[in-house]
């Protein structure tokens, strides 16, 4: 297996003091072709694992990304994720909420999408919506975000206790590189079905938002359910570290096959 080092990966852990304090072009001095070998070379492992996840049926593992627009959230999902067993596998997108959505409270579209026992579950943005986007998109007033924070505390608690594993990844981009992207996509075709009239106001307000998300970041990292700040404006390293922090998660569980008995022999079989 060819996952990075829990050195390096610790040191995308969120600092609460500062989580946007690193340099989101960083790369730690790997290189670009190495990290696409050794992301190769890992994806069998991770799929053979995922596969002893759902056989076993016994806990759930819960990928949370965020970021800013053009981070990467779906590339991450297309090069680390897609080639799992679609069985075992659940994967939610999140957009603004619609109007079945805004008639529940904030939490219910994502509480009905938890992956249950056996399944890796993936959320394209989260619940943390709740406390940046949906203020910025009139959809929740200032003085109901205390209580959304405590909601998601609780939220997060009873993951927990449900065996489900959170692993929450935020994409860190830099605003140049976010208008780079934005504009590849004005400019390419098969790119330019991504764009939603949002995503120039999401840029025109980066700074605004990234302070939001910083103090979020600062609010809800917990030993329990911490925040990992992946550098993003390298497409390449941001997926090795995804992929290696999904490994991690996966060692700790410590997988093998079920020891099952099975409901017939070999001899039965053969008489047959």
């Amino acid at each position: 297996m060819s996952r990075l080092p829990d050195s390096l990966l610790d040191a995308c852990c969120c600092d609460p003091s500062a989580p946007f304090g690193q340099d989101p072009a960083r790369d730690f001095g790997l290189d670009k072709q190495a990290a696409q070998l050794a992301l190769a070379e890992l994806r069998p492992w991770l799929n053979q694992q995922q596969r002893m996840l759902w056989a076993n049926r016994r806990s759930a593992l819960l990928l949370i990304l965020q970021g800013t627009d053009c981070s990467g959230k779906d590339g991450v999902i297309r090069r680390v994720i897609s080639s799992f067993d679609p069985q075992g596998l659940r994967i939610h997108s999140f957009q603004k909420p619609d109007v079945c959505e805004q008639r529940h409270d904030f939490l219910w579209r994502y509480q009905r999408r938890l992956p249950g026992a056996g399944l890796l579950g993936v959320f394209n943005r989260s619940y943390y919506e709740g406390l940046i986007s949906d203020p910025l998109d009139g959809l929740c007033k200032p003085a109901e975000l205390p209580a959304r924070q405590q909601a998601i505390q609780a939220f997060e608690a009873q993951l927990l206790s449900e065996s489900i594993r959170p692993l929450k990844c935020f994409l860190q981009l830099s605003k140049n590189e976010q208008k780079k992207r934005l504009q590849e996509r004005l400019e390419q075709p098969y790119k330019r079905w991504k764009l939603h009239s949002s995503d120039l106001q999401s840029y025109r307000e980066f700074d605004l938002r990234q302070q939001r998300w910083a103090e979020q970041l600062t609010a809800s990292h917990t030993e329990a359910a911490p925040w990992y700040v992946i550098p993003a404006d390298h497409r390449w390293l941001r997926d090795w570290l995804v992929a290696s922090l999904l490994a991690r998660e996966l060692e700790r569980l410590q997988l093998d096959w079920p020891d099952t008995s099975p409901p017939f022999s070999l001899e039965e079989l053969q008489r047959s």
